[in-house]
């Protein structure tokens, strides 16, 4: 089992560790200030935080000492836009999509034989690299120059945002990444070039002739199984959808019950067909089905799926879980997650019960294990 536990919060990153008693809050970091992203890199130990500072901006900061002290670090920023080059309208909004940082929403190591390469995504839509662990980015051209940019819009943000990275433990150079709202891309190469795949994938919020459109799909989050990376999970804005073949093409999973829409996804890192995911009613209401909470795990491929309440509020019960904010840690069996009302809870036993740390955080935005 892993002992620490990480959640970036609205009010401060918060480090949580297991003791022999229990799960126990053991500090705070940024105290007051928004951690939407935060990185443990279990290559070297160090630990990377995305900052929103406000009237400031957002900033990056490290520490090497587990948390006891942090750094100011580079920060991704986009180059400026060359002369000539026209403006990308949002196709929603009909407003100009900027070509500036607006939020850190992915922050992923490279592989295990590329030390220091660290992958960000942002909003708006774009892509960042480092090659040195952080001292400086570049963005990801391959992919921000790609002509089908010009049809990507935000999801719930105003701005494209690109917020899953999988890194491929078998080969570094193969990376997925999932837009909302720009559908799932891969590249084979280190991002030097990109392929738009998901076929299958259906956004049944648009017009009959786009609904399959792979460049439109909000996708909410695409995880994969780390032993076997060819079975990948998307919980999708329209639904929950799972691959065999990398993300190539997707079939959509019929039984999900309460229900199919979410936000978050964590697959056992191990077992291609288990998975877990926070069901919600969709769109306007966006609170437990019928007020009564739980999380929702298969272990079937999606032929069936399981309510896991024991340990959860069943009555006037309004949590939402982000798409960062659920995790699954590497033994497959010890599970966290964060709400929007400030309650996180803690499962040893895959889901089968809760145990909550506290009712009492700022909202989360992402949790992750140590």
């Amino acid at each position: 089992m892993e002992k620490t536990l990480w959640l970036g919060t609205r009010k401060g990153l918060i480090g949580v560790r297991r003791e022999p008693d229990g799960w126990e809050i053991n500090g705070i970091s940024f105290r007051g200030i928004p951690v939407p992203m935060f990185l443990p890199d279990r290559r070297d130990g160090r630990l990377h935080a995305a900052i929103e500072h406000g009237h400031f901006g957002t900033k990056m900061h490290v520490s090497v000492d587990g948390g006891a002290t942090w750094e100011e670090e580079s920060c991704p920023a986009y180059p400026p836009k060359p002369e000539g080059v026209p403006d990308t309208i949002c196709p929603m909004s009909q407003h100009v999509i900027p070509w500036s940082l607006k939020k850190i929403w992915a922050l992923e190591s490279g592989g295990a034989d590329e030390p220091g390469v660290l992958w960000c995504g942002t909003i708006p839509g774009g892509l960042f690299r480092s090659g040195d662990g952080g001292a400086s980015w570049t963005l990801v051209e391959g992919l921000w120059n790609r002509p089908e940019r010009s049809g990507w819009f935000g999801g719930g943000a105003d701005w494209p945002g690109l917020h899953s990275i999988l890194v491929d433990p078998r080969d570094s150079r193969r990376v997925l990444v999932a837009i909302s709202c720009g559908g799932v891309w891969e590249t084979v190469d280190g991002g030097e070039n990109w392929e738009l795949l998901g076929e299958g994938l259906i956004a049944d919020f648009m017009p009959p002739e786009s609904v399959g459109d792979r460049n439109i799909q909000d996708v909410h989050r695409l995880d994969w199984c780390r032993d076997d990376p060819d079975q990948v999970w998307a919980q999708h804005h329209c639904g929950i959808f799972r691959s065999r073949d990398g993300a190539r093409t997707f079939e959509r999973v019929e039984r999900a019950d309460p229900s199919d829409f979410g936000f978050a996804v964590a697959v056992h890192p191990t077992r291609t067909g288990t998975a877990w995911f926070v069901p919600a009613e969709i769109d306007d209401l966006r609170v437990p089905v019928g007020d009564a909470f739980c999380a929702m795990r298969t272990t079937d491929d999606g032929a069936t799926f399981e309510a896991l309440r024991n340990g959860l509020p069943q009555e006037h019960a309004y949590h939402l879980v982000y798409r960062h904010a659920l995790a699954v840690s590497d033994d497959g069996g010890t599970l966290a997650f964060g709400t929007t009302t400030g309650s996180v809870w803690i499962s040893e036993d895959a889901g089968d019960s809760w145990t909550r740390l506290s009712a009492e955080l700022p909202p989360v935005y992402c949790v992750r294990f140590g």
